[in-house]
């Protein structure tokens, strides 16, 4: 128990990986859900040049 209390400064080491692993974690999930609506929008742009040929 003593390893994770790292000499007393335990709980801001502890608080720091955690919204470091949060920031981490949110940037993912926006990069992805980005991702997903580039693709979205460029399948509906090629569908519409495929009606208008």
């Amino acid at each position: 128990m003593e390893s994770l209390a790292m000499g007393g400064y335990g709980e801001y080491v502890w608080t720091c990986y955690g919204l470091a692993a949060a920031v981490l974690l949110i940037n993912e999930w926006r990069v992805r859900a980005r991702q997903a609506a580039v693709y979205k929008e460029i399948e509906v742009r090629i569908k519409a040049l495929e009606e208008s040929a």
